[in-house]
């Protein structure tokens, strides 16, 4: 529903007459911004992993402003000192509730690569600098924020809190965590995009209800004590009353000791999650961790045109805080980008964005697109060129079940796969036409479309692909087959790889016909994704070299929380056939399917050789026009292989640079292995005892 208007804000902070004109102030992120605002105390503190941009695209941004619209007073504070709770006590005692997201990304994805090395930047810190969030933030700003102020209630939520607040498999440690809301002792856990839902918490709070009070609400998590669950299980161990009409009753998943102990459980209760995403028809869900339950209310209904206007239409300034000195790399990439839509009816099974977004598409109207097109276009530091025009894909924009009726009993968990259903809206018209108006706007040069395009949509739409082709591909296309094997993309709910070849071959005759036959689709792989082994991978690079491809990047799965995929990772079971499904889980065997995808660079030469001959095909090593390597190693194998020699003999090879995550439950130190105190070094002035110690003897 639209947000309400209500009177502007007092003590508008100055800004620059760009910003004036077009954006309100940013939200205070110290105590002197507050006085500046006239405000005696803030209702709500943001917290958040991520540098402080406030741009549409990053969520502190979108919930402080709708917030903001309804008339409550924010203060963010953006990634904080963690290691004491002063941070959190910066604008005094929030009159509200803290609001704690770990940022835009997992933290644990933020911090480490699919082998566990820690990454080299953070894209969400200014300046990529690694080290200024936690590992496993929502954890610890939340506990940082009840040491400061107990008892003001604290609400998590963003993508880490999402996929984390049912009990799930953790890549990192490998084991089966409890449920965020236990481990965070969070109050609340506000999954999925929250818009409605954090506005409705603050209302409700400031209105004088607990938080308690606040458990009727969709899309929320949250605990019982153990009397509440002791009572909780007697209500649903009792059995349905036959005089009574029927009540909805939540759905009990396999308890935490069942999906920690038992990998059929785990699969057992990733099919129940995940056959209750659809917010017209999903059940309450309550999993037992010991004697305590956790609820989960169903999915928050999807936001309406005039919903998503309202939020997007807010004054974004669109920049970083002006306290930062150093460039955000998210922000450069995105700063003048425009979403259009959310959602994703795709359903792959290795993407978080349908359990996140939600599977429904929830588009803005064009006259919204537009206006913020315009408000990009008089920005004196506007370039000319949009840098995209999508949202989590390119081409769904305003694609919806014609049928209400049927989609509101739908449980069907991707609208593609196996096949497009035969009631999803498909047509392309009002994308095509938006997209002919963004590029007419006056100063608007080229409109590029960065979000990947889905193929098996866009070739019922010649139109939409000569479009493309035309004026929205900036020298390459990006798509996304992901795989060749039929069994890996079952697993994926993926289309066939023909799929990609029909479209690859419509858009080189698209671009031919517009002029441009020099333009290329760069798509993108996975390697190591469950059902892929080393057979499947020699078959993706047999298709590689047969077709010219030639990957500058390789995609390498992480098994992300609650994805069906990490299940099949983690269980090797098809949580919906309970088959069982082969895992490339050893470093060693990742290593090799990753340089199977790039076969063609030199220094791979000698594990892609091991891995043929471990798949018993020597006979792609050699000369032959299907060989993937050549008899001989080349020099720059050879020179490669040296240096990782000198570096193993130096004590810093790659193997060194693997940080992997201490597992408490086995009794190690929470933390990173291998990282700890410095050994002591003898003698130091800097001791309580300046004198050196007697050697035994002397």
């Amino acid at each position: 529903m639209p947000i309400p208007q209500p009177a502007p804000p007092a003590g508008r902070i100055p800004l620059p007459q760009w910003h004036e004109r077009y954006a309100a102030p940013f939200a205070p992120t110290t105590p002197a911004e507050v006085a500046a605002r006239g405000w005696d105390a803030v209702d709500v503190v943001f917290v958040t992993g991520d540098a402080y941009v406030d741009h549409p695209s990053f969520a502190a941004a979108i919930l402080h402003r709708v917030l903001e619209k309804v008339g409550f007073r924010v203060a963010v504070l953006s990634q904080p000192d963690w290691k004491t709770c002063e941070p959190w006590r910066r604008f005094g005692r929030p009159r509200l509730f803290f609001a704690v997201s770990a940022g835009n990304m997992d933290s644990m994805i933020n911090h480490y690569t699919a082998n566990k090395k820690v990454r080299n930047d953070d894209a969400y810190s200014p300046g990529g600098r690694i080290g200024l969030r936690p590992d496993r933030a929502t954890l610890v700003y939340c506990q940082r924020a009840r040491e400061a102020f107990p008892g003001v209630p604290v609400v998590a939520g963003g993508v880490e809190a999402s996929l984390r607040r049912l009990a799930h498999y953790d890549y990192w440690s490998d084991t089966v965590k409890r449920s965020i809301v236990l481990d965070a002792k969070a109050d609340l856990v506000a999954y999925g995009m929250g818009e409605a839902s954090i506005v409705e918490i603050a209302r409700r709070l400031a209105a004088g209800q607990t938080v308690k009070d606040l458990r009727d609400l969709r899309g929320v998590a949250y605990a019982l004590g153990a009397k509440e669950s002791d009572e909780l299980r007697a209500t649903l161990d009792r059995p349905a009353d036959s005089d009574s009409p029927p009540a909805p009753r939540p759905s009990l998943l396999p308890s935490f000791e069942q999906v920690r102990d038992d990998k059929f459980a785990f699969a057992e209760a990733t099919r129940i999650i995940h056959s209750n995403t659809n917010p017209f028809n999903a059940a309450t869900l309550v999993q037992f961790h010991d004697r305590q339950a956790v609820v989960q209310t169903p999915p928050a209904v999807p936001l309406t045109q005039e919903g998503m206007d309202a939020v997007y239409d807010l004054p974004f300034t669109r920049r970083p805080h002006p306290s930062y000195t150093e460039p955000v790399p998210a922000y450069e990439m995105i700063k003048d980008s425009v979403t259009i839509m959310r959602g994703c009816f795709g359903g792959c099974t290795f993407c978080s964005i349908t359990a996140h977004q939600g599977r429904i598409i929830q588009s803005r109207s064009e006259g919204s697109v537009l206006k913020e097109v315009r408000k990009v276009a008089a920005d004196p530091e506007f370039k000319g060129t949009i840098s995209d025009v999508g949202g989590a894909t390119a081409n769904m924009y305003r694609m919806r079940c014609t049928r209400p009726e049927v989609e509101a009993k739908c449980k069907r968990l991707s609208c593609v796969h196996p096949t497009i259903c035969k009631l999803l809206g498909t047509d392309h018209g009002p994308l095509v036409k938006l997209l002919k108006e963004v590029r007419a706007e006056p100063g608007v040069k080229k409109v590029a479309v960065g979000s990947g395009v889905r193929m098996d949509l866009a070739q019922l739409s010649p139109e939409y692909v000569r479009e493309m082709a035309a004026h929205h591909t900036g020298g390459r296309l990006k798509v996304a087959p992901e795989h060749t094997s039929p069994g890996v993309l079952e697993l994926m709910k993926k289309p066939p790889i023909d799929n990609f070849g029909v479209f690859a071959d419509q858009f080189r005759a698209a671009s031919a016909a517009a002029g441009k036959p020099n333009q290329g689709i760069v798509p993108y792989f996975i390697a190591s994704h469950p059902g892929s082994d080393l057979a499947e991978m020699i078959d993706l690079a047999l298709y590689l070299k047969r077709n010219g491809y030639r990957p500058d990047q390789v995609q390498d799965f992480i098994p992300a929380p609650f994805d069906i995929a990490t299940c099949l990772w983690h269980t090797g079971i098809d949580p919906f056939t309970k088959k069982e499904v082969t895992v490339a889980r050893g470093m060693r065997d990742r290593k090799m399917q990753r340089a199977l995808m790039q076969f063609f660079k030199p220094e791979n030469w000698f594990t892609v050789r091991e891995a043929l001959l471990e798949a018993k095909r020597p006979d792609l090593i050699g000369s032959g026009c299907d060989c993937l390597i050549p008899a001989q190693p080349p020099k720059e194998a050879i020179e490669a292989r040296r240096r990782a020699a000198n570096r193993a003999v130096q004590g810093d090879e790659d193997d060194d640079h693997y940080h992997t995550v201490a597992n408490p439950s086995k009794g190690e130190k929470p933390g990173e292995r291998g990282v700890g105190p410095p050994k002591p070094a003898g003698y130091r002035p800097g001791r309580k005892s300046q004198k050196r110690r007697k050697k035994k003897g002397g």
